[in-house]
């Protein structure tokens, strides 16, 4: 009986009647007439509130459902999730779904509404959109059943709790494989330069031919063979490439339920995928107040998922960033020339020019790319038409800080650091873009 009570529950028609003999009952105080007719339907309510919940509970488990997941979630994306629910039932069934989704996204009113014919399934998705790294946990799965009168309903509940993490944006990686690769991503106008490679990565050593370069000469193995041989080195398309998260404060800001930080994590990801399929070496470093995450640079088959792992387990509280740290490890550890992406952001000029000579001193050992991000609200506020005396100089503070942006591209151009300022949503297209471009000329 316990049981029965608690998973019963009355819909809103039952109330709509409810009011309705209320009123019947009021209106009979003026018109007697009414009275006894008020009391035959309030009769008549009870007969089939009693027979609607003899139909749904004189059977047990004629409802089953069953949530499906991914085996974890891509952070900023729309991950489905599936609903699998089974009517065993002889009529008709009105269902209200509410799915104990995870905490982190706030939904108070979540509700899915159908109705189920009798002996089918039903195949129900809705998409959830996480913003934030870790773990996402689901509760219990709560179906309301009601009958074709629909005065009550049952309630079934189905402990389905799982948990799943969640990931950097690992559904980009297909997306952005395929536009890397049919050069949908390369700008119209850029010649590719095929450059011989010089590296210091020995691949082997074969006989002299005319044309290769003399200061390769093994003089060891051509005594031993008695022929001229050479050292062949490997080319370019196996250089090393670091990308590199500021995640500091300046990293905090955050866009469309996304922090700068996470929009990094995201483009770094499909960034990695895209540099081990163009046979190049993936690397990654983060810092603040020290260096982190540190993950050499290569290529072979289980790169891809220590990248994605660390990733992951990037957690910062957004202090202040030490780049005179970042220089200093960099020298130390990174001793081939690399190319250098490092995601950060400058709000400022002085903001830049505190950090430059690090910055300077990066390039010289190795080609650099600074991405950094606009401020989209500031951009939305431009293009605003001011009205009175107050927006007025809101927009013109707008145009001084997307000037202000503008000049820290040209002041790093200076000192031969390639820049890249882009919308955050645009930073996984603009980043690998800038990839590509850096590819083709061969600067590196």
């Amino acid at each position: 009986m316990k049981t029965f009570f608690k998973n019963l529950y009355l819909n809103n028609l039952f109330f709509y009647c409810i009011m309705a003999i209320i009123v019947s009952f009021v209106c009979a105080f003026f018109f007697p007439a009414w009275y006894n007719a008020s009391w035959y339907l309030f009769y008549l309510l009870g007969l089939f509130t009693v027979i609607d919940a003899f139909l749904l509970f004189l059977h047990k488990n004629q409802i089953i459902g069953n949530r499906k997941t991914p085996e974890k979630f891509s952070n900023g994306d729309d991950n489905e999730v599936f609903l699998s629910i089974e009517n065993g039932y002889g009529f008709t069934c009105s269902i209200k779904v509410i799915d104990e989704i995870p905490f982190q996204f706030q939904k108070r009113d979540f509700q899915i509404n159908r109705k189920i014919k009798a002996g089918t399934t039903k195949q129900l998705k809705y998409f959830l959109r996480p913003t934030e790294r870790g773990v996402y946990t689901f509760g219990a799965l709560n179906i309301y059943a009601s009958s074709p009168i629909g005065l009550v309903a049952k309630r079934y509940r189905f402990s389905v709790a799982n948990s799943l993490p969640n990931y950097p944006s690992y559904l980009q990686l297909k997306k952005y494989e395929l536009m890397a690769f049919s050069n949908n991503l390369v700008q119209y106008g850029m010649k590719k330069v095929r450059r011989i490679g010089q590296t210091m990565e020995f691949e082997q050593i074969k006989e002299y031919v005319q044309g290769d370069n003399i200061k390769n000469i093994n003089w060891k193995a051509t005594a031993k063979k008695n022929a001229l041989m050479i050292n062949q080195y490997q080319d370019e398309k196996s250089q090393n490439v670091y990308i590199i998260i500021d995640k500091g404060r300046v990293m905090q800001m955050p866009f469309n339920g996304l922090s700068l930080l996470d929009y990094s994590i995201n483009s770094a990801l499909a960034l990695a995928n895209i540099i081990i399929k163009k046979q190049d070496k993936a690397g990654l470093l983060t810092f603040a107040k020290r260096t982190e995450n540190w993950v050499k640079a290569d290529k072979r088959s289980g790169q891809m998922q220590l990248l994605l792992e660390n990733l992951y387990q990037i957690k910062t509280n957004f202090i202040e960033s030490d780049y005179s740290r970042l220089y200093a490890d960099v020298k130390r550890n990174i001793k081939q020339r690399s190319l250098l992406l490092l995601f950060t952001n400058f709000e400022t000029l002085d903001g830049l020019n505190r950090q430059l000579p690090y910055l300077k001193g990066l390039a010289k050992n190795h080609k650099i790319i600074v991405l950094f991000f606009k401020n989209t609200e500031v951009e939305d506020f431009k293009i605003k038409k001011a009205e009175t005396v107050q927006e007025i100089y809101d927009k013109t503070i707008a145009e001084k800080l997307s000037f202000e942006k503008r000049l820290i591209v040209n002041e790093l151009r200076k000192y031969g650091i390639s820049t890249v300022l882009t919308k955050p949503e645009n930073l996984t297209l603009e980043s690998i873009n800038k990839y590509i471009e850096i590819k083709a000329k061969g600067v590196l």
